[in-house]
């Protein structure tokens, strides 16, 4: 009989499995789930082929391993009954049609920063973030929205050091940090530009639940070259969407 130590165990390895496909966010070989997974060679192709024939993975004609249409199916449950992500959806589509910009869904996961949900602009160009990618909070716009609750200490403690390094190599001090974060709390949404890329703008403003607390955020993405009236006006238009979530999710 399997013990409940070696059971979970397994579960644990599916998670992994699963973790790393998303993280990779493209097929990955029998070769590549061994070394990023770290687990035994014949568990990892016990557990491919179980997923496999469950429809969570498929197996590609080259061997390399996917997710599989089943994953597809639960993913398209949760946005239905999940209610926030449901209307949030709605909202993102008519924003993207009024204002031709890429529009997104974004919470915080632990102590990173993600995308729920993003519709890109019909443009040649736009500008995007993968969803479910985490990002440190110190790069974004919403990452100082969603911590308008917590003292400095309790900041400094959330996120690692080295989250407060931007990919281009500069650092963002705590102290100026921290100004941004009260900074949005007071105006009820924030601005930041050239953090995650140097061409990049981003809007959000914040959605809350029924105490008040910012649980998620709107956002545009937008290049810091946009026309100041359309800035205006898109800013606007998010910071009246998201108190309307607010409303919906508040109920």
């Amino acid at each position: 009989m399997q013990s409940s130590s070696s059971r979970a165990r397994g579960i644990d390895r599916v998670v992994t499995l699963l973790r790393q496909l998303h993280l990779a966010r493209h097929p990955l070989t029998m070769r590549e789930l061994i070394e990023s997974t770290g687990a035994p060679r014949s568990s990892v192709y016990e557990l491919v082929t179980i997923l496999t024939e469950a429809g969570w993975l498929e197996t590609r004609p080259d061997g390399s391993v996917f997710f599989g249409r089943e994953m597809h199916y639960y993913g398209a449950d949760y946005a239905v009954h999940n209610d926030l992500i449901s209307r949030a959806h709605q909202t993102i589509l008519a924003l993207v049609k009024v204002h031709d910009e890429t529009t997104q869904l974004c919470m915080l996961e632990g102590n990173k920063y993600t995308v729920v949900l993003s519709e890109n602009s019909p443009r040649p160009f736009n500008i995007s973030s993968d969803i479910g990618v985490k990002v440190p909070i110190p790069w974004t716009a919403t990452g100082r929205l969603l911590l308008a609750h917590l003292s400095a200490d309790e900041i400094r403690a959330l996120i690692p050091a080295e989250d407060f390094v931007l990919d281009n190599g500069l650092r963002v001090e705590f102290a100026d940090f921290f100004r941004d974060v009260e900074r949005a709390a007071q105006q009820g949404y924030c601005c930041t530009e050239g953090l995650s890329q140097t061409f990049r703008c981003c809007m959000a403003a914040p959605i809350r639940d029924r105490s008040g607390s910012a649980v998620a955020a709107l956002c545009f993405m937008t290049g810091r070259d946009t026309d100041v009236a359309k800035r205006a006006a898109m800013l606007d238009d998010l910071i009246r969407s998201a108190k309307a979530l607010s409303q919906s999710y508040g109920r």
